[in-house]
């Protein structure tokens, strides 16, 4: 909607700016427009379109990079069935399933999603979907402190993914009587300290949030972690943001987790800007009525054929602020049924294949550094994510980015103590030939 110059006066004003220059004052001179496009009046749209067009074919793209990114977000392949599916209209255009006689497609979706994922985590029951990896952890611990209201102590694992703990902080800061305690990760191995751990295991102890696999791709031992936590007569809650590592390790329900959460975005969602993503949540059914969002149920109609509804939980639920059992009301219903559609067409035995694919090419990445002589900066084993030790990490990404490979993400940002490293991501799009590109630019912008 257009702005009068009065509005955009008054909207200046109220935010301490004196011209719209001001906005974008922190952008580099070099990467602003130098100059107006020039239209002439009265050109037709397509006119205009192709024009435009043209000068956006000038950019310099992406796609002739080789990336090493993830950092909490991967490049998997995108089957193109997962597309054809989520774009059909009575699925892109559906909004909530209240009304079970007319949903039953949305509804079926959303139970299939559920079965998956209990069979992923090894756990009970699952919801809806969260939205999405970070806010389901904050969820799962709200759900501990409703399960557990006399104790206040949450232990957050280091390890964990730093926009993770950031949305847990934010979550829990208006309660004041909980405390937030981040338990510190091996300085060798990169894991969770256990020693660290057991300090805190007491009467006090809520919950355990811990990386499966963790911030720096390790493979937590979250059996152990588990039992302190539970010795303590606290709940363990387990966050996985790459999905597909499910598919390989054992499930968070078999080492004994009570709350399982992550990521789906590797699950069939393209990497798009930082989103949507799409966060899931599986628990035991003892706790299934302090489950936050929606959850579907199978039951049969009064002809017995078998039918889908909400169930546990009505739509007023939500809606009483403080004692709701959650403001979550709704679900990424689209996203997750790309994350089903995907699982149901990779099968458990495909999803096993594609995790072993990743865990090849991560190794034998990792392997090609270290004969060029860069060398992992932890020891703990990893999936397909792993962090090396660069003398200067800042003039090793330039470098490489110089020679059209995103090498990686540099943890120094989140992790000070780690300013000497960055975290590279393997998945199945890399190619083997790739590996020692990297390598000899990553070398080359070393002193």
């Amino acid at each position: 909607m257009p702005h009068t110059d009065s509005d955009v006066a008054s909207m200046l004003e109220t935010i301490g700016a004196r011209h719209l220059d001001d906005l974008i004052a922190h952008v580099p001179a070099n990467l602003r427009a130098s100059a107006t496009i020039n239209l002439e009046r009265g050109r037709s749209e397509a006119d205009v379109v192709h024009e435009i067009s043209a000068l956006a074919a000038r950019n310099t793209g992406a796609s002739g990079f080789a990336s090493f990114l993830g950092a909490g977000y991967y490049r998997h392949y995108v089957p193109a069935a997962v597309r054809a599916v989520i774009a059909r209209a009575e699925f892109a255009t559906s909004y909530t399933p209240y009304q079970a006689e007319a949903s039953q497609g949305t509804t079926q979706a959303i139970f299939e999603f559920q079965t998956l994922i209990t069979q992923l985590t090894g756990m009970e029951v699952a919801n809806a979907s969260m939205y999405d990896g970070a806010s389901a952890a904050a969820e799962a611990v709200l759900m501990a402190r409703r399960l557990m209201p006399k104790r206040s102590v949450v232990a957050l694992s280091r390890a964990l993914w730093p926009d993770y703990r950031a949305t847990i902080r934010t979550y829990l800061s208006a309660l004041k009587a909980i405390e937030i305690v981040e338990v510190p990760f091996d300085d060798a191995t990169g894991a969770t300290d256990a020693a660290a751990l057991d300090r805190i295991a007491n009467d006090r102890l809520l919950c355990t949030v811990t990386g499966y696999p963790n911030a720096f791709g390790v493979i937590e031992p979250l059996g152990a972690i588990t039992e302190r936590t539970h010795r303590a007569g606290a709940i363990a809650i387990s966050a996985t943001a790459e999905g597909i590592a499910l598919g390989l390790l054992r499930a968070p329900g078999e080492l004994g987790v009570d709350i399982a959460v992550g990521e789906g975005q590797s699950f069939g969602l393209p990497l798009q800007y930082g989103g949507p993503g799409v966060g899931f949540m599986a628990a035991r059914t003892a706790h299934l009525r302090q489950m936050p969002g929606r959850l579907v149920g199978q039951t049969r109609d009064r002809d017995g054929r078998r039918a889908f509804c909400l169930t546990l939980n009505t739509r007023e639920q939500h809606i009483r602020r403080e004692r709701a059992t959650s403001n979550i009301c709704t679900n990424h219903s689209l996203c997750a049924l790309a994350a089903t559609v995907y699982l149901s067409l990779m099968g458990r035995t495909g999803l096993r294949e594609l995790a072993e694919r990743n865990v090849e090419l991560s190794h034998q990445a990792a392997d090609t550094l270290a004969a060029a002589g860069i060398e992992r900066r932890f020891s703990g084993p990893f999936f397909n994510e792993f962090s090396l030790k660069l003398v200067n990490p800042t003039t090793a990404l330039e470098a490489a980015e110089r020679k059209q490979i995103l090498a990686g993400v540099p943890l120094g940002d989140d992790y000070p103590e780690l300013s000497d490293a960055i975290l590279v991501s393997v998945t199945e799009m890399n190619r083997g030939d790739e590996f020692a590109r990297l390598a000899a630019a990553i070398s080359g912008g070393q002193p």
